[in-house]
């Protein structure tokens, strides 16, 4: 262990963050991004961090004065210390892919896998000791890697991003530094669908603007679209045999999950975006699938044809941009033990209820509501078995009818039978939730995290539990409007 990794470690331990809440921005740093690329190797009990290669790239896009992340979210968790002076000068908390990967049945059974990741900072001007931190079980935070990095060392790559991708100008509102940036990266359109690109991404931001707290926010964003064509419109669904040569590789079926869309290609997807400031990433994919996803200060990915991209969209940006966890509880995933029993959950919006007399969002609760909030859970969960229920017989007769050799007319046939089905019971659903007398309560409801017991949210309704309706409950509201807050204030 060297004397720097002595070093940081005591300041991670010892030192409380009000010891640093003055850093000046000219003292420590150049108006120049850091690029830290490195391989993330992981099975469910291994982890190893090398390093790939680092870039100095175009101006720093984030705000100069947030310097020291002031939220408790994320797995992971990268910070940056003067070396000159010990001093803890930036900090920044994040999820992965390769985190999430570590909770899935491969990774339980020890086979690991390499994932491209990269951290973003601010460029030092002078050498700094740089920290990668993972969470535990218990919440706590432990050092996973460290760097001395040199900012003059001769082998940071100085390149200026060279390519000739079409600059899509959305919104902008002003400096960087002080506002909310985000590219949008075409994947899956050929070189003739720039306008295509171009009209989906104004429906995005329209749809991002419909909503609060972005709604009244609206002038602290800068909106980019970046237009690279692919050789090949659409995208990867590897259960029906469809492979697409693609910008970004994109693919379904992403931890084995059907409708979990991601990419791997970590380095082409910074390099694209390095073109313009960014602070948050969206990749817009050609396609009418359903399905998208959203990674914490990583990515966000989503459809842009299916009659659900719009909600898909905020939900997983709900996840990339503000750090917001699922509350859906009742569709199936691919982690075990995402969230240990007996910790609570770093997210704003979910909670374990282990202190009921002090919950996560207490200064919101409804006046007078109980804690847990009896919203009868039994008819909900009877309405989602039956969901479950229909879509097994529909695989099953789908089946057969493949073994009997039916024709596409049967199979359609078959298929519009069973959406009858689904929009009959998705119409019950509906019903349930919009005549609830509690729709419009704070208060501490059970179902939450991919779990049907023992989490909670905050709110009957979310984006952030169902698309049923195109708004966020007032604790996700919260949290999406402290995070605009820290990259513009």
């Amino acid at each position: 262990m060297t004397k720097y990794t002595i070093i940081a470690i005591i300041l991670l331990v010892s030192l409380p963050l009000s010891a640093y809440e003055s850093i000046s921005f000219k003292d420590h740093f150049i108006d120049k991004t850091m690029r830290l690329d490195y391989f993330h190797i992981a099975d469910a009990e291994q982890e190893i961090i090398t390093l790939d290669c680092i870039y100095q790239q175009n101006n720093w896009a984030g705000n100069t004065s947030q310097l020291l992340y002031p939220f408790n979210n994320g797995l992971y968790r990268a910070k940056v210390f003067d070396i000159a002076s010990n001093q803890l000068i930036y900090s920044k908390g994040f999820n992965s892919y390769c985190g999430e990967y570590q909770t899935t049945d491969p990774a339980m059974t020890g086979i690991k896998k390499t994932f491209h990741e990269t951290i973003l900072i601010p460029y030092p001007r002078n050498p700094v000791f740089f920290v990668l931190e993972k969470r535990d079980k218990n919440n706590i935070y432990h050092p996973l890697f460290n760097q001395k990095i040199d900012p003059a060392d001769i082998h940071i790559v100085k390149e200026t991003p060279a390519f000739r991708d079409e600059i899509v100008i959305l919104q902008e509102n002003g400096d960087p530094h002080h506002k909310v940036d985000v590219v949008i990266l075409s994947e899956g359109y050929s070189r003739e669908q720039s306008k295509k690109f171009r009209q989906d991404c104004n429906h995005f931001t329209d749809a991002l603007f419909s909503v609060e707290p972005y709604n009244s926010q609206q002038n602290k964003f800068n909106i980019r679209g970046l237009f690279r064509p692919s050789c090949e419109e659409g995208v990867d669904e590897p259960r029906k045999h469809i492979y697409k040569q693609t910008v970004l590789n994109a693919s379904f079926n992403a931890l084995d999950l059907e409708r979990y869309l991601l990419t791997e290609d970590n380095r082409t997807m910074r390099d694209m975006a390095a073109q313009v400031p960014y602070d948050a990433i969206v990749i817009m994919v050609n396609s009418s699938r359903y399905g998208g996803g959203g990674i914490y200060n990583f990515y966000c990915i989503s459809t842009c044809d299916n009659k659900k991209s719009l909600k898909v969209f905020l939900h997983e940006f709900g996840h990339s941009f503000a750090g917001l966890g699922d509350e859906y509880y009742a569709s199936s995933v691919a982690y075990n033990d995402f969230y240990p029993k007996g910790t609570e959950p770093p997210e704003p919006n979910i909670t374990a209820l282990l202190n009921p007399d002090h919950v996560k969002w207490h200064d919101m609760l409804s006046d007078g509501i109980d804690i847990p909030t009896d919203w009868n859970k039994q008819k909900y969960d009877s309405l989602q078995a039956e969901r479950h229920h229909i879509a097994k017989m529909q695989k099953e007769e789908l089946i057969r009818l493949d073994k009997d050799g039916a024709s596409k007319d049967e199979k359609q046939k078959l298929n519009e039978k069973y959406k009858t089905k689904y929009s009959a019971l998705a119409d019950t659903t509906d019903l349930f939730l919009a005549n609830h007398p509690l729709k419009h309560k704070i208060g501490v409801f059970e179902g939450a995290g991919y779990s049907s017991t023992g989490l909670y949210r905050p709110m009957l309704q979310c984006l952030m539990f169902s698309n049923n309706k195109m708004e966020f409950c007032h604790v996700c509201e919260n949290a999406i409007q402290k995070m605009i807050d820290y990259y513009t204030r």
